[in-house]
Formats: C-alpha cells, structure tokens, sequence
C-alpha cells in the first residue's frame, strides 16, 4: 500500500475521532448550562481546554470563576464558539471534521462512495454555520446530531469498506486518538480534583458518559460514582469500547494486520510498543497507587507510539536517497 494512501487513511480516522469526541464534550458541557452549579460548568471548560493543551479567548483557565449566572452563559457562548467553528483554532469541531473530510476526499478512491457521501452531506449541511446558527434554539442538538453523523460515517465504513490494509490504517488511527484523548481527559480530571483538594462526582459522571461507559458502571458499582471505580472501567476493561485496554489491543491487532513496513526497526518497535502499552494497563495498574503517573507515561508512550507508526509506514528513509 502506497504510504500517503495509509497516512491519508490514518489521519482521516483521527481527525473524525477527535470530532466525534469533541462533540460529545460539548453536548455534555451546553447541557449543563441549564441546570449545573456555575462551579460544575467553569470546571467542564476548563477540562476541555486543559485536555487539549490550549488557552481559552482571552487567555487564563480560571474561566469565570465568581460570576453571575449571566456572565457564565456569555463566557460559554464565547467558547462554545472558539471551539467549534472558529477557523483559526485547529482544535475547533470545524477545522477536526474539515481535516478529515479533506483527507477523506484525497483517498476517495480507497473508501467507499458511502463514506465519502455521509461526510460530504455533513459538510455543505454546516459549513456556512456560526455559534450564533445554533445557539438561539438548541446548540446540544447540533452537538447530538454531529455526533451521530460520525457514527453513521463508522457504520458505513464497517459496512462497505473492503477489510484491506486499509482497514487497518483506519482502525489505528481511531485508537490512537481515542486512547490519548481518553487518558488526557482522566489526568486532567484528577489535576482539577487535587487543586480543588476534593473530587465532584458530577465531574467524573460527565467522563462516563462522553465514555458511553455509564449503564454498564452502574451495573458493576452501582449508582455511587467514585474515582478510582471511573478509572479502572475506563482503563482495564477490554469490552469497553473507549476503554484504554481495547483500544491498545486494537492497535496490537491491526499492526499484526499489516505487517512489517518498508521501515522495518520502526515497526517492530511500534509492535512492541503496543504491546507495552497493553501491559501497562492490563497487568501495572491494579497494583499501581499513582495512576497519575501510570497515565501520564500511557500518554507518553502512545505519542512515541504514533511516531514509530509515522517513521515504518509514512516517512520511512529511502535506500538510496540523499
């Protein structure tokens, strides 16, 4: 397989990942506007931003702490807007499902017509939106229906797409995005815990749900949400599909899939990489009582773990070449 083919099918899945994820943020942080504490909504904000390594307009991350009600709604019209169609901010739900949709149309001819037609109707449906579009009725709705055409885009590719290496590339790079933002969300959830000197259990109960990981925590714990309970589901469980353990076997399996690539060290170290990382939270965690740290090194180790995937299949050293 040609390597812009599988970079282009890499990064189109990432891209999609990552909106999907957004939007599911987002849903979560404008429903809380109508009834959450001001405290909940200021924390849910600075989360997003924290988790994508970014600054708020304006700078600062102690977004509208000890103001009014009013003030609270203006500051989340302002941020709802930097992160969905602000043009500049390459993390904004537009600039995400723009990318994608770019890289979606440079390797229309390695997916299915399907595919390419569930995304391209997406784009002319809100490419000429604003926040303001979508804030006057319902911008929770607009964040749902994002979300569900991302899924509807995932169903057709499951459906129609041949099981190529293609494939592969598409599964791997969804599970890198999910496996980095995941982790990312749960290290800066627990920054904000042990800066408040306590945890909110509304703020781990959003976790769980932009996780979809609610109704089955409730089945194994109960309706008591509590931390360290939040985070072995969203950890070492292997039949949750967002969990860090599915998706780090997922990238094993797909790797396996492919196979050695013209840059072969690279992909016998992003192999064992992978499998590292599986152990990491398969075997280390139960006994590990600093899951900060075990986190921080997951989130480590899967960005290395992206760069050997770059260095054995898309920019590989040429014999020969000067």
């Amino acid at each position: 397989m040609l390597s812009r083919n599988a970079q282009g099918l890499y990064w189109m899945s990432r891209y999609l990942e990552r909106t999907e994820l957004l939007c599911r943020l987002l849903r979560l942080q404008t429903e809380s506007l109508v009834d959450r504490p001001v405290r909940d909504i200021h924390a849910g904000w600075r989360r997003l931003y924290m988790s994508l390594h970014r600054l708020p307009p304006g700078g600062g991350l102690d977004i509208g702490i000890g103001e009014s009600d009013e003030y609270t709604l203006a500051d989340s019209y302002t941020l709802a807007g930097d992160l969905t169609f602000d043009r500049v901010n390459p993390d904004s739900v537009w600039n995400c499902f723009a990318q994608g949709r770019e890289n979606a149309r440079q390797m229309r001819h390695r997916i299915s017509s399907e595919m390419w037609q569930r995304l391209n109707l997406v784009y002319l449906r809100i490419r000429s939106l604003d926040i303001q579009d979508i804030w006057v009725s319902s911008p929770e709705a607009f964040y749902a229906e994002m979300g569900a055409d991302i899924g509807a885009f995932s169903g057709a590719a499951e459906t129609t797409m041949y099981r190529d290496e293609g494939w592969s590339f598409l599964q791997i790079g969804r599970f890198i995005e999910r496996a980095q933002f995941s982790a990312e969300l749960i290290v800066q959830q627990i920054a904000i815990d042990v800066e408040a000197g306590e945890y909110r259990e509304g703020d781990w109960l959003d976790l769980l749900r932009v996780s979809n990981a609610l109704e089955q925590y409730n089945l194994r714990y109960g309706i008591s949400v509590y931390p360290g309970d939040v985070m072995d589901l969203l950890v070492t469980d292997p039949m949750l599909p967002s969990s860090l353990s599915r998706s780090f076997r997922a990238i094993e399996s797909e790797l396996d899939s492919v196979g050695a690539g013209p840059g072969a060290d690279s992909f016998g170290a992003a192999r064992r990489m992978a499998g590292r990382l599986s152990a990491l939270v398969q075997y280390e965690w139960p006994d590990n009582l600093d899951r900060e740290d075990l986190l921080n090194r997951a989130l480590e180790q899967s960005r290395e773990l992206h760069s050997l995937i770059n260095s054995a299949y898309f920019d590989y050293p040429v014999a020969g070449a000067s």
